[in-house]
């Protein structure tokens, strides 16, 4: 598992190069000059601009500027946001922890309600609550989750009163951004535990449990369930950088401090290092929570421990 996994690790460094060089090349194309967007409003003469541009470095061909941003990066340093003026990497450290929240508490709410009703649908394929949870969970995946976030705003914080629509102060003011980041992918792990549980009750040695004479619950629990589980097992780390991504802009519509108002300030300003920490941040987490995945795959599944030796 070791030698797997520091296989897996030498991996990220080209995928994450090549993640900065793209975002460092869609930047670069997005149109406006970063030194007049940071100007805007004083009425800058062409001398101030120039003096700006050399200042951040911009007047340098873009290969050397890519190479510049390199070598910082080498040295733990992400570089200096162009509206803040603060360190990126503190910019990020200080937003991360509510875009983490908000996508653990989408992944909890995912897992509570899709797991369990794709229990109940898989349990007896065809009936009537089979029915109802297969065609809830094809609206939930139709839904986009910035309109379910407007729908429950309207509902639950207008309508109704009950919960916040904005801010992060109380603990009840993460409820509504949860359940509309995680409604959509609850729905994908029904569908998925569903079919899983489906499948693997027609195996051998599930008919040959309930020939031992064990309850239904023993059969599931102690069978059933450990290999029906293992593909929401890959799917929850494969899925986890679109719970991130669509964090950024659920926190946008909730007004939540997180990453999410941070990049989109960002691209406003056309703030290039604050865009390139943060979505190399994101990228980051996305192989590590992959990496993790893989190796829980591996202690579940004995066959997937006997690939990395045969590697």
């Amino acid at each position: 598992m070791a030698r797997y996994a520091l296989r897996r690790l030498a991996t990220f460094v080209p995928v994450l190069l090549g993640v900065t060089l793209v975002t460092f090349l869609v930047l670069h194309l997005i149109p406006g000059d970063p030194a007049r967007i940071l100007l805007f409003g004083t009425n800058p003469t062409p001398a101030q601009v120039r003096r700006l541009t050399d200042q951040l470095g911009l007047d340098r061909p873009l290969p050397t500027q890519y190479l510049v941003y390199l070598g910082h990066l080498l040295r733990g340093d992400f570089g200096q946001s162009y509206s803040t003026n603060s360190p990126v990497l503190s910019d990020i450290a200080q937003r991360l922890p509510s875009t983490m929240a908000l996508a653990g508490a989408g992944m909890v709410v995912a897992t509570l309600v899709g797991v369990p009703l794709g229990i109940l649908a898989g349990l007896r394929p065809g009936s009537i609550l089979d029915r109802l949870a297969t065609g809830t969970s094809v609206v939930g995946m139709a839904v986009p989750y910035f309109w379910l976030a407007f729908l429950l705003i309207l509902l639950f914080a207008v309508k109704l009163g009950w919960l916040p629509a904005l801010g992060t102060g109380a603990t009840d003011a993460i409820v509504l951004p949860a359940l509309a980041l995680g409604i959509g992918f609850a729905a994908i792990l029904t569908r998925l535990m569903r079919a899983s549980l489906a499948e693997v009750y027609h195996r051998p040695y599930i008919e040959l449990a309930r020939a031992e004479g064990l309850s239904p619950f023993a059969v599931l629990w102690r069978h059933a369930l450990r290999n029906a589980v293992l593909p929401v097992v890959v799917i929850l780390g494969i899925e986890f950088g679109t719970m991130v991504s669509g964090a950024v802009v659920i926190e946008v519509i909730f007004g939540r401090p997180g990453l999410g108002a941070y990049i989109v300030s960002a691209i406003s300003n056309k703030d290039i290092p604050a865009v390139q920490g943060a979505v190399l941040v994101i990228a980051l987490m996305y192989l590590v929570v992959n990496l993790v995945v893989d190796l829980a795959h591996g202690v579940l599944d004995p066959r997937v421990r006997a690939s990395w030796q045969r590697r």
